[in-house]
């Protein structure tokens, strides 16, 4: 049965794309069954793995509104033997509207992923950078988030506005909507700022932060416009390294989750808890993140953590 993860963040520039190619495409090296469904109208996740135009037949699109199921829209062993692709166009903005008739809108992505789940081992998500329906949609088929968070200020103030809706899902439509993780990405060592997201991320979300951290790097971004995953691009580079890093993280933690589930549903039901959402005004001063140009007091009462900013770097981001 496959582990349905919606790559999820509604600022946009975090990296959620790079993300979902990249992971899906380390997931696939390591022999995974693996699914990518770009969820996304602005389609980067299916130009980032290689599909042009002339390759797509059917889309998500058209999954969504019930012209085709998921499977007659899938692009087979693209890039790797283990990896298929649901590529999606501009059209798929336009599921927003013809969804809002739909007596299982909510639930349309759900249906059209159960026939699957059993040919695959994951099935990752590049969710858009919005709150809309189509994340919705994409949120109520999956299993867990995985959230991409860039270690810059900003990037906090979304977060908040994210909780609350995987609380509304939570209460709604999938009660079982876990968080699978926490990704630092675009981190740089040398930047008191992204230590101290590191640091304050780590305090508030706790080992939901995966240890691998995403360094900013030059071939990561290059990779896209060959239409490679980072792999296939530059496999010596560190943020080649850095993604199999955390396709590793999160093999490991599947593991340790499938065991909790066969030893305690209660230990199982823990997977399920989110953070409680943070106000979205008062998102950065609760994660004790300074704004742009404050001082940084590394003895201020209100951040526990702050005083070993300065000693905490990360071997992925030499």
């Amino acid at each position: 049965m496959a582990r349905v993860i919606a790559i999820a963040n509604q600022k946009g520039g975090v990296g959620k794309t790079t993300t979902a190619v990249n992971l899906a495409a380390s997931l696939a090296v390591a022999e995974q069954r693996t699914l990518l469904i770009d969820g996304d109208p602005q389609g980067n996740a299916t130009s980032g793995i290689g599909l042009t135009s002339e390759q797509i037949q059917r889309t998500v699109y058209d999954a969504l509104i019930g012209e085709c199921s998921l499977s007659e829209a899938l692009a087979r062993s693209v890039q790797f033997t283990h990896l298929d692709v649901a590529p999606a166009t501009p059209d798929l903005a336009g599921a927003e509207i013809e969804l809002i008739e739909h007596p299982r809108r909510e639930l349309a992505m759900r249906d059209a992923i159960a026939p699957l789940a059993d040919r695959y081992d994951f099935v990752l998500i590049d969710c858009p950078p919005s709150l809309g329906l189509i994340t919705v949609n994409m949120l109520a088929a999956a299993d867990a988030i995985l959230i991409p968070l860039q270690c810059e200020y900003y990037a906090l103030e979304g977060l908040s506005q994210l909780l609350n809706t995987v609380h509304m899902i939570q209460r709604g439509v999938n009660e079982a909507l876990a968080i699978d993780g926490v990704l630092l990405t675009m981190y740089d060592a040398r930047l008191n700022l992204s230590r101290q997201v590191a640091s304050d991320a780590r305090e508030y979300f706790g080992p939901k932060v995966f240890e691998t951290m995403v360094p900013r790097n030059v071939r990561l971004a290059e990779a896209p416009s060959f239409g490679k995953p980072i792999i296939l691009y530059d496999v010596a580079s560190v943020g080649a390294q850095a993604y199999m890093s955390v396709a590793r993280e999160l093999l490991e933690r599947e593991k340790g989750r499938a065991g909790r589930s066969s030893a305690s549903p209660d230990l199982a039901a823990a997977d399920t808890a989110v953070p409680a959402p943070v106000h979205t005004d008062t998102a950065a001063s609760e994660l004790g993140i300074h704004e742009p140009g404050a001082p940084m007091n590394a003895t201020s009462s209100g951040d526990s953590t702050s005083s070993a900013l300065v000693h905490s770097e990360h071997p992925n981001a030499e």
